[in-house]
């Protein structure tokens, strides 16, 4: 079959290649991937790629063979799933606890782009717990994870603050609910019942001093790819009680294909916008990873089989 193999190479970081077909294991189905979205975590691994790593994290496509033992969707079922890699191919084999049917109303392009991105903001806001009525400052919000999350805390009544670099960006996140935007964090008001930072570096800092209270900053990424320098004598003087917070969206108890579930219904019922700033054929995978490296597209990024 064909698909995308890590190059290492920074102008041109994917190539196709012809490689096995994937053989399902117990547990796992085997998908023919339609639509399949890219990440900007995912260029940053192939400045580097592992030997024998193949990228590819959020798929939609139709299962062409189930799982032996019968469990999750059966043959000619559309669904959309997160693989631990492999994706960007013709065909993947995925757990079926990572999988989750689609209805009609739900084209796979638009499944596509809610995998990664739609199971942090979820995971995101089931970590901090009931936001109604409360502040919250959100940075690094103009790509998919911000998006989805800001649609999410909103109709869950939180009062959100959004950091983004640019006012387009910016008014279509007021859209979709935020309360505020700010482009630059020391223009954030505060204080913030619960911060979530995403850029690392000097932000973070900047962002702790925007705690109220016995407020909570959780630290879910590093965009800015530069190490952070922490001062605790300023947390100490800084909000009383502060909690701060390291995030992964694997870790959670709740299976993917469940939560990938909640994103569906919800996308299918117009409650949840996946936001897709290009849709591609996959011959323009390594243009479209580079645009994405350099924030050149707003929200996700989605390449086509068929």
């Amino acid at each position: 079959m064909k698909a995308l193999v890590a190059t290492g190479e920074v102008g041109e970081p994917v190539r196709f290649a012809e490689v096995a077909q994937p053989q399902p294991g117990p547990g796992e189905v085997l998908v023919k991937v339609e639509a399949f979205s890219v990440n900007r975590g995912e260029t940053f691994q192939l400045e580097a790629p592992q030997p024998g790593w193949r990228p590819g994290k959020d798929v939609a496509g139709l299962v062409v063979q189930a799982a032996a033992d019968g469990a999750g969707p059966a043959v000619c079922r559309r669904v959309v799933a997160h693989p631990p890699a492999g994706g960007w191919a013709e065909y993947v084999c995925v757990p079926v606890g990572s999988v989750a049917e689609l209805p009609d109303g739900l084209d796979a392009v638009r499944a596509a782009a809610l995998p990664l991105a739609g199971l942090t903001a979820l995971r995101l806001l089931r970590a901090v717990g009931a936001v109604a009525g409360r502040r919250v400052l959100m940075t690094g919000a103009s790509g998919g994870v911000g998006h989805y999350f800001t649609e999410l805390a909103a109709a869950a009544g939180a009062e959100l603050t959004v950091v983004t670099a640019s006012p387009e960006r910016g008014r279509r996140l007021v859209e979709l609910g935020a309360a505020e935007v700010v482009h630059d964090l020391g223009e954030a008001r505060g204080p913030y019942d619960v911060v979530l930072e995403s850029t690392g570096g000097a932000n973070l800092p900047v962002a702790l001093a925007r705690l109220a209270r016995r407020g909570t900053l959780v630290w879910f990424g590093q965009a800015s790819r530069t190490p952070v320098t922490l001062d605790f004598f300023d947390f100490f003087k800084g909000p009383e009680s502060a909690t701060l917070r390291h995030f992964h969206y694997a870790d959670s108890d709740v299976p993917y294909g469940t939560d990938l579930a909640t994103l569906v219904r919800l996308a299918a019922a117009g409650r949840l916008t996946p936001e897709i700033g290009r849709t591609a054929p996959w011959a323009d995978t390594a243009a479209t990873l580079t645009d994405l490296r350099d924030r050149r597209i707003r929200g996700k990024a989605v390449l086509t089989l068929v």
